[in-house]
């Protein structure tokens, strides 16, 4: 899967004459590429295009020009394309009040390494959560974490072929799951994959 290169971005100036257009291109991108896990967990599975969205955002935001600035924000987004083996994600964990969700992320730890993807016929699949880094302490887990779930040549075959996909969380402070996928969620989950 190719990366974001310096080459391949707007410039400000292009970016802000573009901007609502290319914004509005990418929330609905984005819809079929949302999982909600019950009620306080999101998956946003990143791929190109999400990722060029937000470095534009971030250049745009901190009005970043300079070669080294953009290079920074590629460096930091890249890693986070899938590769045509993977999905990644982003992991909220959300609860709009604070106490609650001071308390629940303390419950939670460990709830990064408990979130999964199943290709039917084929074992879960978990998380490889937060390489870049650790995101959790002694006393809770973050509300952001990144994820990336590796699959196995048979099992994007599967998909390839119309199995379907499920998405769930085996913490024991959490458990719930999503199966199967809708189907506009998994056909654009399958466009991550190279066959």
């Amino acid at each position: 899967m190719p990366s974001i290169t310096r080459e391949s971005l707007m410039t400000l100036e292009a970016y802000a004459r573009n901007r609502n257009e290319f914004r509005a291109k990418v929330m609905t991108h984005k819809k079929a590429r949302k999982v909600y896990l019950g009620d306080n967990l999101t998956l946003i599975f990143e791929d190109e295009l999400t990722l060029r969205y937000q470095i534009q955002e971030m250049l745009r935001i901190e009005k970043i020009f300079e070669e080294e600035g953009i290079q920074g924000e590629l460096d930091a987004y890249n890693p986070l394309v899938p590769d045509g083996s993977n999905w990644k994600a982003t992991m909220l964990i959300e609860y709009p009040e604070v106490e609650e969700r001071r308390r629940r992320l303390a419950v939670l730890k460990g709830v990064e390494d408990k979130v999964w993807v199943r290709v039917a016929g084929h074992d879960k699949v978990y998380a490889l959560a937060d390489e870049d880094l650790e995101r959790e302490n002694d006393e809770k887990t973050s509300s952001v974490h990144f994820l990336r779930f590796e699959l196995t040549p048979t099992m994007k075959t599967s998909l390839r072929d119309g199995a379907a996909l499920g998405i769930g969380v085996d913490h024991p402070e959490y458990a719930t799951a999503l199966e199967p996928v809708p189907s506009a969620i998994r056909e654009s989950l399958l466009g991550d994959l190279s066959f």
